[in-house]
C-alpha cells in the first residue's frame, strides 16, 4: 500500500498553486498599472536618477590677433533658478521662511532692478506655485555673480536641498569691443551658431566636437560617466594687428564725425605689402540713432564705381600697351569737353580747367578730360583691347575671401551681336569707364592693385588667417601667396613710371593732405558720385570719397585705402586723405624704437605733468627719465599705490591718497583712463569713456554707495 495519501496532499498542492497563481496575477496587474496609470510618475523619477547620451559641449576655439592677443573667446555665463519643489521635498520650507529676507536683501544688492521688498514678494509667489524653474534674474550673469549668488543663505546648501541651480551657457566675448567685429564675425544670440565673418567660415574648426556622457545617481549624488570625451575647437590666428586696427578705426570715426563730412559709411583697410596680410579692416556705418556701428563688411562687399582711383589702372594699361609715354600732351581746355554729345568735366571747370597738360600731370591733378581723351584716342575703335589690359592688371581677380558677402570686381567686356552692333556698350562707355565709372569694384580689390604697385608689380592674395593652432601648437599654416598670372602686373619700365606719378600726386597734386613730413607717401585720390536707384539724380547726391596708396613710398611696407560715403557737398577726397595720413603716421610711429633717454633734450619740459593714479608706476617712469621725485618713494614692486603727482619747478611730489572704501564710488578725477577704469570696475561699476587725457568729470558722485552693475560715464580731456 502506497504511503502517498492523495486526500491529504492534493488539497495542499491545489492551495499552493492557487496562491501562486493569484500572486502572479497581482504582480502582472501591478506591473500593468505602473506601466499605464503611473507611467508619467516613474518616468520622472527615472529622469532624476539617470540620464543617457547627455551631450557635453566642446569649448569653442579663440580668434587671435597676429601677436597672439585674444580677439574673440568663449566665456561661461549662467541663468539662475530656484526649485521650490526640491526645497519642499528636502523638508526645508521652514528654513526658507526664516532666510527669505536675507536672500531678498542679497539679491537686491546684486540685481538693483528690484528692491528687497519686491524680491520678497516675487520669491514668495514662486514658492506658492511650487515652481521647479523660478528665474532669479531675467538675463545671464557672469561667473563672479554666479559665485556670489551661490553664497547666499539656503543657496549654499549641498546638493539641491537649497533649491538653487543654474543653466550654463557659452558666451562669445570680444575683449577689444567692436574692433574688426564684422571681419571676426558674430554668433547668434543664445546659440553656438556662427552668423558671419571668420566665425562662420571657420566654424567647423572653431566649434570642435561635442562629447557624450551618461549620468547615474549614486548615494544621493550624480556621477558623470564619460562615453566620448569632447574635442575642443582649434584657435584661428589672424593677420589683424590690434594697435593698427585701433588707429584705423579712430581715424575713420574722426573723419565721419567731422562737421563738414557727417559721413554715412567709413571704410579703411591696411595691408602688408610683401605678404598681403590684412593688418586692419574698418567698416563703420551710421545707424538710425546717429551713432556709428560695424553693421556690414563694406570693405569686401561694396560693388561701387570707384571714381578717380581707377585712373591709375587706365594709364597703366596705356603705358603697358606702348601707346605713349607720360610726357604725352593732352588738351583739357577750360575744364569742359564734349565727349560724344555728353559733357565731361574736370573738378576745376569753374576755374577754367587745366588747359594743355601731360599725361603725368593729368593723373597728378586727376583730370577726367585728360585721362579719358588719352584712352579714347588709343582704344576708341577697339575698347575690347582696353578692357583686356584692365584684366591684365589683376584688379578683377576673384580672391575667394573667407568672408560672407565678398563680391569680386566687375568690369564688363564689350560685346557685339551677329550684325556687329554693341550689346552692352555705348559711345560714352569707354571714356567714363577710364575714369572709374561703369565698373563695380570693392575697396579690397582696389587696394590689392595698389599693393601690387608697391610690391614691385607682384599681386598678393589678401590674407586674413595665417594658421590654425591648438594648445599653443600650429596644426596648419596658410602661407602668403601671389595671384597666379599676376606675379607681374606690368613691366618694370611701366611700373617705375606709375610709381613716380603716384608720388607726385601726393607731393604736388590733389593728395597733398595725405602727405607726411616724416616719410614719403604715394597714392591716388578718388571722388565718385554714387548711383541711387539706377540714377545719379535721385534726391540728395551721395559721394564716395577715396584715397588709396602706400608708405613709405621709397621702401613700401604697408598699403592702405580709406573710403568715405557722404551726402551732399563738400565732396572732397581730402577727407579720406587726412584719415590715411593719420593711419600711416600712427603705424610708422609704432615701429619707432627709441631709448627712453631720447625723450629728454634741451628743448623738453624737464618736469612732466603726472596724472593721478598709480604713483608707483609713475615714480618708476620718472626715475627712468631722471626726474627728481619727493614725498612717497617709488619701489620696484608691481603693487599699485594710489596717489597724485603735482609738479613744481624741479621735481614731482608723489602723494599717497587715502583709499576709498570698496563699497563707495571713488574719485577718479585727474586720473588717466587705465587707473580710473581699474578703480571703478574693482567695485563692480561699468565704465564708458569719452575723449582722451585726464578724467575731468564723472557721472557718479564720489563717496556715494557703489552698486554693482551701475554705469559711470567718464569724460576725459
Amino acid at each position: 500500500m502506497s504511503k502517498f495519501d492523495n486526500k491529504k496532499v492534493m488539497p495542499r498542492y491545489y492551495f499552493l498553486a492557487t496562491m501562486m497563481t493569484l500572486l502572479a496575477v497581482i504582480v502582472v496587474a501591478k506591473a500593468g498599472y505602473i506601466m499605464s496609470a503611473k507611467r508619467a510618475y516613474w518616468m520622472e523619477v527615472a529622469s532624476r536618477v539617470k540620464k543617457d547620451s547627455v551631450a557635453v559641449k566642446a569649448i569653442r576655439g579663440n580668434i587671435l590677433s597676429c601677436n597672439g592677443e585674444i580677439m574673440a573667446s568663449s566665456l561661461p555665463e549662467y541663468r539662475l533658478f530656484i526649485d521650490f519643489k526640491a526645497i519642499h521635498e528636502a523638508g526645508n520650507d521652514s528654513l526658507w521662511d526664516t532666510k527669505v529676507d536675507s536672500i531678498s536683501e542679497g539679491l537686491s544688492r546684486m540685481f538693483p532692478n528690484r528692491s528687497k521688498a519686491e524680491y520678497r514678494r516675487y520669491l514668495q509667489k514662486g514658492k506658492e506655485k511650487q515652481s521647479r524653474r523660478w528665474s532669479i534674474y531675467d538675463g545671464r550673469v557672469d561667473y563672479n555673480t554666479y559665485c556670489e549668488a551661490k553664497q547666499l543663505p539656503m543657496f549654499r546648501l549641498r546638493g539641491y536641498t537649497g533649491g538653487f541651480y543654474c543653466e550654463n551657457f557659452d558666451s562669445r566675448q570680444h575683449p577689444y569691443g567692436s574692433l574688426a567685429e564684422r571681419t571676426l564675425g558674430t554668433l547668434y544670440a543664445g546659440k553656438d551658431e556662427a552668423k558671419n565673418g571668420l566665425e562662420q567660415f571657420y566654424d567647423s574648426l572653431l566649434r570642435g566636437k561635442n562629447g557624450i556622457i551618461h549620468r547615474r545617481k549614486v548615494l544621493n549624488k550624480y556621477l558623470d560617466i564619460t562615453d566620448t570625451p569632447p574635442t575642443d575647437g582649434a584657435d584661428i590666428v589672424t593677420t589683424i594687428d590690434v594697435n593698427m586696427q585701433d588707429l584705423a578705426e579712430r581715424a575713420v570715426i574722426g573723419q565721419l564725425n567731422d562737421k563738414d563730412v557727417n559721413g554715412l559709411v567709413g571704410v579703411a583697410i591696411v595691408m602688408e605689402v610683401k605678404t598681403g596680410d590684412i593688418k586692419a579692416i574698418v567698416n563703420m556705418e551710421r545707424g538710425a540713432d546717429g551713432k556709428l556701428y560695424e553693421m556690414k563688411n563694406h570693405a569686401i562687399s561694396d560693388l561701387m564705381e570707384p571714381g578717380s582711383v581707377f585712373k591709375t589702372v587706365s594709364l597703366m594699361t596705356v603705358l603697358e600697351d606702348g601707346m605713349c609715354d607720360t610726357s604725352r600732351v593732352v588738351e583739357t581746355g577750360n575744364g569742359i569737353y564734349d565727349m560724344h554729345g555728353r559733357p565731361m568735366r574736370d573738378h576745376n571747370w569753374r576755374h577754367n580747367g587745366y588747359g594743355t597738360i601731360t599725361m603725368a600731370r593729368s593723373l597728378e591733378v586727376s583730370s577726367n578730360i585728360g585721362v579719358s581723351r588719352i584712352v579714347e584716342d588709343y582704344y576708341g575703335k577697339n575698347p575690347e583691347k582696353f578692357v583686356e589690359g584692365v584684366y591684365r592688371t589683376g584688379i578683377t581677380t576673384d580672391f575667394k575671401l573667407p568672408l560672407n558677402g565678398y563680391a569680386p570686381a566687375r568690369v564688363r567686356m564689350p560685346k557685339k551681336n551677329a550684325r556687329g552692333q554693341w550689346l552692352n556698350w555705348s559711345k560714352t562707355s569707354l571714356a567714363w569707364m577710364s575714369i572709374g565709372y561703369e565698373t563695380q569694384i570693392p575697396p579690397i580689390s582696389t587696394l590689392a592693385f595698389y599693393n601690387a604697385i608697391a610690391n614691385g608689380g607682384r599681386m598678393m592674395y589678401p590674407r586674413f588667417v595665417t594658421g590654425i593652432s591648438k594648445n599653443g601648437e600650429m596644426l596648419m599654416t596658410f602661407p602668403a601667396m601671389a595671384v597666379p598670372g599676376h606675379e607681374k602686373i606690368c613691366s618694370q619700365r611701366t611700373l617705375g613710371k606709375v610709381q613716380a606719378m603716384l608720388e607726385h600726386v601726393v607731393s604736388k597734386g590733389t593728395a597733398k593732405k595725405a602727405g607726411s613730413k616724416a616719410f614719403k607717401i604715394a597714392g591716388k585720390t578718388g571722388t565718385a558720385q554714387v548711383a541711387q536707384g539706377g540714377s545719379y539724380r535721385n534726391g540728395t547726391m551721395k559721394y564716395l570719397l577715396s584715397f588709396v596708396g602706400y608708405f613709405p613710398a621709397d621702401a613700401p611696407r604697408y598699403s592702405c585705402i580709406v573710403c568715405i560715403q557722404k551726402k551732399g557737398l563738400p565732396a572732397s577726397s581730402g577727407f579720406s586723405a587726412i584719415a590715411f595720413r593719420e593711419i600711416a603716421e600712427g603705424i610708422m610711429a609704432q615701429n619707432l624704437k627709441m631709448d627712453v633717454r631720447d625723450a629728454k633734450d634741451e628743448h623738453s619740459i624737464m618736469v612732466p605733468d603726472v596724472k593721478a593714479g598709480n604713483i608707483n608706476s609713475a615714480g618708476n617712469v620718472l626715475h627712468s627719465l631722471g626726474v627728481r621725485t619727493q614725498g612717497q618713494p617709488w619701489n620696484d614692486s608691481q603693487k599699485p599705490v594710489g596717489g597724485t603727482g603735482p609738479r613744481n619747478r624741479h621735481s614731482v611730489t608723489l602723494n599717497r591718497m587715502a583709499m576709498t572704501p570698496a563699497n563707495k564710488v571713488p574719485d577718479v578725477k585727474g586720473m588717466g583712463a587705465r587707473d580710473a577704469v581699474y578703480l571703478m570696475e574693482s567695485r563692480g561699476i561699468k565704465v564708458t569713456l569719452t575723449g582722451r587725457g585726464k578724467v575731468c568729470r564723472q557721472s557718479l558722485q564720489p563717496g556715494q554707495r557703489a552698486v554693482k552693475g551701475q554705469r559711470c560715464h567718464l569724460i576725459l580731456e
